[in-house]
């Protein structure tokens, strides 16, 4: 509106806002199940209305007697009469009312066997995690809590070579799971345990469980499809016993020597056929406390005496390591242990990146130079979600919902947006950024516009001066002779020399006659790089956003929301989603 002109209100507008105000104060009614709040439906009620800002001070006066004619309603009569001004409201609000679903995860086979609930999370510490290692911690937090039970986070890191421990993912790791939401009751490193899995080994070489081979591996491989015994199978278990030692020892080569679980030779899976405990590894290990040991377990044992040791009630892995579950069933029943619990479930599929979901892909990719790292925005990584401002919460919520299932499953970006969206609007001020900005001269506007910090709630005002020019991005500029509706300041038509106010009010935007556009000042804008999956853009935003602290989320109007990365010596956010 134009400096200077009244703020008039005719029949039409007040019986507007009066309807509008007795459909907030049943909503609100209705879903407390109680009187309505004149002071709670204010920010819905002008955040759904903003030309109704404008006679903000009169509001009050016009909408005390229509709630106060809601509260003398009851439920029912209430029910009725917001279903004839607003049938879709009222059915969100049943909908809501509704009891909650079945919950997306099943119920732990034999829970009500253990006096607690103990589950592990067991990475592979080579590198910081991507998006889909998220699943197993937000799946056996969820179960702890649900039966108040335990959980830990052993690093399995008994492959210095070709799984190589990176030093660095052990801690940014903890902070993954920390960031999903989750505290680990323990946190155990493989590597610290080697003496614990050697003593394991010597008693099942007494028990008659294993012995050591010295065949290769091309021979081993040719009697084992066979369904042949290894010559080397039959050795006295003093032998073995001494044999072993000399590989704790470091007294052979890698290849050398193993030691085997002995199995069922004639098993109908030959992948289970006298299976390798232990191989000689001549690569140190890099943590120091490790470097010096040769004679390393298999994953299949180490982790097989470690969920006894610590004592795990039940596993989640891979529908791919069924085979895992039938080894370690064989050192279960040489020790005469309980196996525990097993869920398998298939692999997570995730829609929307062009950068394979793997560690080692990732690596070479930051290797390489193609990504600045791994929290760079076109990384599948936790660190690159959470520098962007996605809540750990709104990823666990996505992969609760893919349940366990033995199927693969996939899960599109969309749903952790939509999620993450639900968490951070409501506290998400609003600014403007223009990319790619055609600069144009305005004139017969307000010199201050003034939209609000945030639409739907009453937080105030922001004031952008106007100048003589704005930027606009180049796919919202109008043909000569058309209008626009530059947001929060009002109506202007293009002319050649720029952009001209006009007398337009806001039905000329509900109507669908005036599209609305965001836009900045030319002159008083600051320079903002936006980080985002398809790469840096560079554009200007209004000058309040330099008091923007670092950490902060907004969103920017018609672009998307974004973190505050950095304020100095450049401001640069990270884009979140639209």
């Amino acid at each position: 509106m134009r400096p200077g002109l009244r703020l008039g209100m005719d029949a039409a507008l007040r019986e507007r806002i009066e309807r509008a105000v007795e459909t907030h104060a049943l909503i609100n009614a209705i879903k407390h199940e109680g009187e309505a709040d004149l002071g709670a439906i204010m920010g819905p009620l002008m955040g759904e209305h903003p030309d109704f800002r404008e006679y903000g001070d009169r509001i009050p006066e016009i909408a005390g007697p229509v709630v106060a004619a809601v509260n003398d309603l009851e439920h029912e009569a209430r029910r009725a009469r917001l279903e004839e001004l607003d049938p879709e409201a009222l059915a969100e609000l049943e909908a809501e009312a509704e009891p909650e679903t079945e919950h997306p995860l099943p119920e732990l086979p034999n829970a009500d066997a253990y006096d607690q609930i103990r589950m592990r999370c067991a990475p592979n510490p080579n590198g910081p995690w991507h998006l889909g290692h998220a699943r197993m911690p937000a799946v056996i937090g969820t179960y702890k809590d649900r039966y108040d039970g335990w959980f830990c986070i052993r690093f399995d890191d008994t492959d210095p070579e070709t799984k190589r421990p990176d030093l660095d993912a052990y801690d940014a790791i903890l902070e993954d799971v920390a960031y999903l939401g989750f505290e680990p009751d323990a946190v155990y490193r493989a590597s610290d345990r080697l003496e614990l899995y050697y003593d394991r080994a010597r008693e099942l070489i007494e028990r008659g469980g294993a012995y050591t081979c010295s065949c290769d591996a091309e021979t081993f491989s040719a009697l084992k499809n066979d369904g042949e015994a290894c010559p080397h199978r039959e050795k006295d278990p003093e032998t073995v016993a001494a044999e072993f030692e000399a590989m704790i020892d470091g007294e052979y080569d890698p290849g050398e020597m193993v030691l085997r679980v002995r199995t069922d030779i004639e098993h109908k899976n030959p992948a289970l056929r006298d299976w390798v405990a232990f191989r000689m590894i001549d690569t140190p290990h890099p943590r120091e406390t490790a470097s010096e040991y040769r004679c390393w377990p298999m994953l299949d044992f180490q982790s097989g005496i470690d969920d006894h040791e610590i004592g795990i009630t039940h596993i989640i892995r891979g529908i791919d390591l069924q085979d895992s579950a039938k080894r370690q069933q064989f050192l279960y029943d040489y020790f005469d242990w309980a196996y525990p619990e097993v869920i398998h479930w298939g692999h997570v599929q995730v829609e929307g990146y062009g950068v394979p979901l793997s560690t080692s892909s990732i690596a070479a990719l930051i290797a390489d130079g193609d990504l600045d790292g791994w929290d760079d925005p076109r990384a599948p990584t936790l660190a690159s979600l959470r520098r962007r401002g996605i809540r750990g919460d709104a990823i666990v919520e996505a992969m609760i919902q893919l349940g366990t299932s033995t199927s693969n499953v996939d899960l599109s970006m969309s749903t952790i947006y939509a999620n993450n969206r639900e968490r951070i609007d409501a506290d998400a001020d609003r600014y403007f950024y223009v990319r790619e900005g055609e600069r144009m001269p305005i004139s017969d506007t307000d010199p201050i516009a003034r939209p609000p910090i945030h639409p739907e709630y009453d937080r105030g005002t922001r004031e952008i001066p106007v100048d003589d020019a704005v930027l606009v991005e180049s796919d919202d500029l109008p043909a000569v002779g058309e209008r626009v509706w530059l947001k929060g300041l009002g109506p202007v038509r293009r002319t050649d020399d720029g952009f001209v106010g006009t007398d337009d009010d806001i039905e000329a935007v509900r109507s669908g006659e005036l599209s609305v556009i965001h836009w900045v000042p030319a002159d008083a804008s600051v320079s903002v790089t936006l980080r985002t999956p398809e790469g840096d853009v560079s554009g200007r935003a209004e000058p309040g956003l330099a008091d923007v602290a670092p950490d902060e989320v907004l969103q920017f109007e018609r672009v998307g929301f974004a973190r505050i990365d950095t304020t100095d010596p450049e401001i640069v956010a990270y884009f979140a989603h639209p």
